[in-house]
């Protein structure tokens, strides 16, 4: 049963929604907790999580269980700047009788530089995806996000590939496409920081920034590039990137790509390459258009599949709560799930741009430290709130699906869907920004009525357990049950909780393109005119096409004869003007 119309019911101070006999702010101080507004039937039946399944990873098909702690995936999240940059690391424990980077073959360098930040021992996906990768295999990769796919097609590239000190001659020798900017920026820091001791130059492109400074070091010499389909495209077309002696080829969160629409984008890319490369697609699900791919530019691939179900679904770690809730009732639900108990770091996904930045808005307005993330913020401000995400100045990120992938940001302890996903795929992406690698998580999905056939077929394909969600207000008592919420919360955060340093608080970087000024500033290049006096401003003169004052004629029906004028000097001519009939007779 949904709430009455919006035009004829208004928002109370308290968190009521009232009849308009009733005045604002006069109804008491707080509503009751057991029933819903106005009477609405509330299903407040105790809700029981799905129990945790074994965790398994499998390589051809064939299953091999591990145990509940899993790797957190090496590569952990970046940012444009070494300030704010968290340095590659492990940080989650990995299975004892897993083999080490050193036993797996790898160069003694790459050995030397994992070790230094703490990685000595490889994960499901890396265990079985290098020594395939080292024979020259092609290969596709299935694995989860957060599993340490980065380091996974990272380290055999980095075997392959020539330092400075061999001799490299600065083009191009491996080639690494990803859908989006931030993770653009996360796999090129990780794999510069596992080359660090061989000097290995990595590059990132991607759009949004001026085009001098990736073209500058393409200039210099690199040996890696990493970059977006949309810039690597423009770059490769100006002659500023060549591509005739890459190598090896990795399409990352392949998935991803094609819902971005890069499909096209990615057959020219592999359009320009040498036939002669290896080449490895890493994808946390296998759609049908990523198969057709595969079949046509993979030659024999071995596929693996790493800590994840042939099958895909979301991580075990996670636990899943859904709840039936109206649209005029969203933001209050939303705003006390954010005052749960043991809450961190949070990331609220919505499905349109306008929605994100307007919920964003509001938990502001409501005290919470919260930042967009969308596709209508330029680059400099995207990476301005990725920066206070990670940092801690902010601890909620609004963000639309384009931020669901490539973003590997540690400690999220809580994910919301605040609009419905579209499909199963997309909730899965969603959801796995939290219970990654061993650490447990909080996935809550609302669902609104006119979702409901949408959520039953995500329901139907990876058995949450939940066809029907309970209906749920912000006085929902099983709200308050399953989350672990306060009772005595309400739809703003108390001022003494606000400690936050805020969006604000983090300063915008000017890395957007400047458009050139068209007046030239300052003297001209190679002259000094600091020496010379200042030019006087010649007037302006208006001149005549087939003027018959260059001629020295004066046309003989002029109202009045040309004047006597110095010899050598050109009489002035009179500007004529267009006028009536009666004006030119009385003239």
């Amino acid at each position: 049963m949904g709430l009455p119309r919006e035009s004829a019911y208004h928002r109370c101070r308290c968190g009521w929604i009232h009849p308009p006999l009733i005045r604002r702010g006069r109804c008491g101080d707080k509503p009751p907790t057991a029933t819903a507004p106005h009477g609405a039937a509330s299903s407040d039946a105790a809700y029981t999580a799905t129990p945790p399944r074994t965790k398994e990873y499998d390589i051809t098909q064939q299953d091999n269980p591990t145990t509940a702690a899993q790797a957190l995936d090496h590569a952990t999240a970046g940012a444009p700047e070494v300030a704010t940059v968290e340095e590659l690391a492990a940080r989650a424990p990995v299975r004892p009788d897993s083999p080490t980077f050193r036993e797996l073959g790898v160069r003694e360098e790459t050995v030397e530089a994992l070790e230094s930040v703490g990685i000595t021992r490889a994960f499901a996906i890396q265990e079985y995806a290098i020594p395939a990768a080292m024979r020259g295999s092609d290969l596709i990769g299935q694995a989860p996000t957060g599993t340490g796919k980065t380091l996974g097609f990272g380290v055999p590239m980095l075997e392959y590939i020539d330092g400075p000190a061999d001799g490299a001659d600065g083009v191009p020798q491996a080639l690494v496409v990803v859908p989006t900017r931030e993770l653009c920026l996360q796999v090129s820091r990780d794999l510069e920081q596992a080359g660090s001791r061989r000097k290995i130059r990595v590059l990132a492109v991607y759009g949004g920034v001026a085009y001098e400074p990736q073209t500058n070091k393409l200039k210099s010499g690199v040996d890696l590039v990493v970059g977006t389909p949309g810039r690597l495209l423009d770059l490769a077309k100006g002659k500023h990137l060549r591509l005739n002696q890459v190598r090896i080829l990795v399409l990352d969160e392949a998935d991803r790509m094609l819902d971005l629409g890069f499909a096209e984008d990615v057959e020219k890319i592999l359009s320009m390459l040498p036939e002669r490369r290896q080449t490895m697609l890493f994808s946390a699900t296998m759609p049908d258009p990523i198969v057709r791919i595969a079949r046509r530019f993979l030659h024999h691939p071995l596929t693996i599949h790493a800590n994840h179900a042939t099958d895909t679904g979301p991580s075990p770690d996670t636990e899943q709560f859904v709840y039936r809730t109206h649209t005029m009732n969203k933001l209050e639900v939303l705003a006390r799930v954010l005052q749960a108990k043991d809450r961190t770091l949070t990331m609220v996904f919505c499905r349109t741009k306008r929605a994100a930045q307007k919920v964003a808005d509001d938990l502001d307005f409501r005290g919470f430290a919260a930042a967009p993330v969308h596709g209508d913020l330029g680059q400099a401000a995207r990476e301005r709130a990725l920066r206070a995400f990670r940092t801690g100045k902010v601890d909620i990120l609004v963000a639309t699906d384009v931020a669901a992938r490539g973003l590997d940001v540690t400690g999220v302890s809580h994910v919301i869907n605040y609009d419905c996903p579209d499909d199963a795929d997309t909730y899965v992406h969603r959801i796995g920004r939290t219970g990654r690698a061993g650490a447990t998580g909080v996935a809550v999905t609302f669902v609104d009525w006119e979702d409901l056939p949408r959520w039953r077929l995500i329901n139907a394909t990876l058995g949450v357990g939940e066809a029907e969600p309970a209906e749920t207000y912000h006085t929902s008592p099983h709200l308050y049950d399953d989350l672990r919420i306060p009772e005595d919360v309400s739809g703003t955060l108390p001022t003494a909780q606000r400690t936050r340093a805020g969006l604000e608080a983090e300063e915008t970087e000017d890395i957007e393109p400047k458009k050139r000024s068209r007046r030239r500033q300052g003297p001209a290049r190679g002259r000094d005119d600091s020496s010379e006096a200042p030019r006087s401003r010649k007037p302006r003169q208006r001149t005549r096409r087939n003027s018959d004052a260059e001629a020295g004629t004066k046309p003989a029906g002029t109202p009045k004869a040309a004047e006597a004028t110095p010899e050598g000097t050109k009489p002035k001519r009179r500007r004529r003007r267009r006028r009536g009939s009666g004006e030119s007779a009385a003239d």
